[in-house]
């Protein structure tokens, strides 16, 4: 087969290495990939908001499937126009990518199809959202209603700080993906992600992880979109597992083929694990960034196969199965993240870091005058595994001491939650 993936960060990079793995796999392409991505794939400089130039590069390699891997591109329908030219795809439609797009949508959603999430309110209007958070008091979360990079949330344990984060929305602080604003319930227990593979019909449950969305040690600091992450996530039991199937799952893909858009593509349900049961906190349409660098670590199957599985509509015979060994990730960002990350300092040391059996994932990388360079916010996803999440943890930051980039930083308590259940025993 030969394939295009699109997107240049370290859930793609992952991807690459996985998909390049099979069998099946006659030619990878990668649009616009990174240094880590090309040394599995053909880098191709591809404009992917056209999609016709897209499409025509598709027909011009004989192109068997497309991996969409960011949201921005399924957001904009780039799976539906490429479908109408012929052409495989592994992402949903425009119309089911809304459950990502847009968040009030999703909200409405759970409203409808009676879906456990957090009370909410949908506002378009500065005056009436203050209103509505003053009335309801902090702790409250207030989310830019579009894609935001992950960045677009606000906890405001104080009022104030609820306030201050619907002055930015307006104010364009996330641009047109701001003009409207969810102001939610502050919801306590823990988070998970949950991820199942689907293909308009059948769901099918494709492994659980844990991330680190704060930017610094102890989940301090401002959001991020992502510092670290582990799987499997140890609060998601087979009975919470077989809950959050049952009641969250099902219902939104019978909800969405109720509105005409079954989804079809990766779901990634952001969840609170709280004393009543799991609750939805937001979905995602493709694989989570760090999260889907610990699935592929840990997938024992064939991925290329699943993909095709998925857009054939054949899930319902399918199966996953997964090494026992945990994985672990840690990103390494570049100073000044998440807000303005420094870019061009020179990178070295990754072959010493890899020596010991850990896979460095590039989120943000170039090459300058034959060095290796940051070009991004998080830069490098520095992998291990290991029996238990503390031992995959521990060879994981074996592997970040070998890494010389004195202009990059990391959080250094990924896995702590999990870290700490193993030595105690609860």
């Amino acid at each position: 087969m030969n394939v295009l993936l699109l997107g240049s960060g370290g859930r793609e990079h992952a991807l690459a290495w996985k998909i390049a793995a099979s069998p099946l796999l006659t030619k990878l392409y990668a649009s616009p990939g990174n240094p880590g991505i090309g040394r599995f794939a053909e880098l191709v400089k591809l404009d992917i908001a056209d999609h016709s130039t897209v499409a025509a590069f598709c027909q011009e390699k004989k192109i068997d499937l497309v991996v969409v891997g960011p949201e921005g591109p399924l957001v904009a329908g780039i799976a539906d126009d490429l479908r109408a030219w012929g052409i495989r795809v592994f992402g949903p439609s425009k119309a089911a990518a809304r459950l990502e797009g847009s968040k009030g949508f999703t909200k409405d959603l759970c409203a409808k199809f009676n879906i456990p999430t957090a009370a909410y309110g949908r506002f378009g209007d500065l005056a009436a959202a203050k209103a509505y958070v003053e009335k309801m008091g902090a702790p409250i979360v207030i989310k830019a209603d579009g894609l935001a990079a992950g960045k677009g949330v606000t906890i405001g344990m104080k009022l104030e700080e609820a306030l201050a984060a619907l002055d930015a929305c307006f104010d364009g602080a996330f641009g047109s993906a701001g003009a409207e604003v969810v102001v939610e319930e502050y919801l306590t227990g823990e988070e998970a992600s949950f991820f199942c593979l689907c293909d308009g019909a059948t769901a099918l449950p494709f492994g659980t992880a844990q991330d680190h969305k704060r930017v610094g040690d102890g989940d301090t600091g401002p959001n991020t979109g992502g510092m670290g992450a582990y799987s499997p996530a140890p609060v998601m039991t087979p009975e919470m597992t077989e809950r959050t199937m049952r009641e969250i799952i099902e219902p939104t893909m019978r909800g969405m083929a109720n509105l005409g858009a079954p989804f079809a593509g990766i779901l990634f349900a952001g969840l609170m694990i709280t004393d009543q049961g799991p609750k939805l906190i937001e979905y995602n349409t493709r694989f989570g960034d760090p999260e889907c660098q610990v699935l592929m670590m840990r997938l024992k199957d064939d991925l290329l196969v699943l993909l095709n599985a998925a857009v054939d509509g054949q899930l319902a015979h399918m199966s996953v199965r997964w090494s026992d060994d945990a994985a672990l990730t840690v990103v390494m960002a570049a100073r000044g993240y998440p807000g303005t990350p420094e870019k061009g300092s020179v990178i070295r040391g990754l072959d010493e870091a890899a020596s010991d059996g850990a896979e460095i994932f590039h989120a943000g990388t170039a090459i300058n005058g034959g060095a290796l360079v940051a070009n991004g916010g998080r830069v490098l996803n520095v992998t291990a595994t290991g029996a238990t999440v503390g031992e995959a943890q521990k060879k994981a930051y074996g592997a970040t001491d070998h890494i010389d980039w004195p202009q990059g930083f990391f959080r250094r308590d990924i896995g702590w939650r999990a870290v700490e259940r193993e030595q105690t025993g609860k």
